[in-house]
């Protein structure tokens, strides 16, 4: 068994299902009382909340390049970042170091490709939505991944940061999500992204107008593929088609 890195707390909600859900697969892979070898560095979220809002991307990837040299030194053999936003700087921190960095935007892509999606809904951060680098990883894919309207963005962000992030999940807020998929349905979306890492604290990728593609799955199970070996069995079947 590899060792996986994780750079979390970004925010702890999603974290934690990282942890879990790669211990789980752990479980199932090898039986018994296995877990998964795991290095965890959580920051706190708040620092990296207040770079994010001043523009200050540089020192964000640094700090978190420094986080993945830390996680390698202590003997890592792949990385995560453990959010969809921060892979804005994913360059930077797979530049630090040697190891791979399991990158979700990457995986995620390569699965919408793989079950012939094309043209996605990407709910996420505004960050993630509007400033380019999560398109350009889905563009290499061949897929074109679509964001709702403005005031759609604005309330999506809004229910990540200030609801699933803080860890409340609202039975309103779900229904706001599902009425943006059933407009982005019409508008000719095939399927949809749960591109933030909380948001499947909201969402059950099954239960959608669309086929759903949950990331924070997604990532897990490449990084339980990565350290397992691929024939590693899941804690839970793939909630998308």
């Amino acid at each position: 068994m590899k060792t996986i890195g994780l750079i979390g707390g970004m925010s702890f909600e999603s974290t934690a299902i990282y942890y879990t859900g790669l211990n789980r697969m752990a479980r199932d892979r090898f039986g018994g009382l296995v877990s998964a070898e795991v290095l965890l560095h959580s920051v706190n979220f708040a620092e990296i909340v207040a770079l994010q809002k001043a523009g200050r991307w540089n020192e964000a990837g640094e700090r978190l390049a420094t986080i993945a040299r830390n996680l390698e030194t202590a003997g890592a053999d792949c990385v995560l970042i453990c959010t969809n936003t921060m892979h804005k700087v994913a360059e930077r921190v797979q530049a630090a170091i040697d190891v791979p960095l399991i990158n979700i935007i990457d995986e995620t892509a390569a699965s919408l490709a793989a079950a012939g999606r094309k043209r996605p809904l990407l709910l996420a951060t505004r960050y993630t939505m509007e400033d380019g680098f999560y398109h350009a990883g889905m563009e290499a894919a061949g897929v074109d991944a679509m964001v709702p309207d403005e005031p759609g963005r604005a309330r999506v962000h809004d229910i990540i940061f200030n609801e699933l992030c803080a860890g409340h999940v609202l039975d309103a807020s779900r229904s706001e999500l599902l009425e943006i998929i059933d407009t982005a349905r019409s508008a000719g979306a095939d399927s949809v992204i749960l591109g933030c890492t909380e948001i499947c604290l909201s969402l059950d990728p099954a239960s959608l107008a669309l086929p759903g593609f949950d990331s924070t799955a997604i990532h897990c199970e490449a990084a339980a593929s990565f350290a397992f070996g691929p024939n590693a069995v899941l804690a839970t079947k793939r909630r998308y088609a």
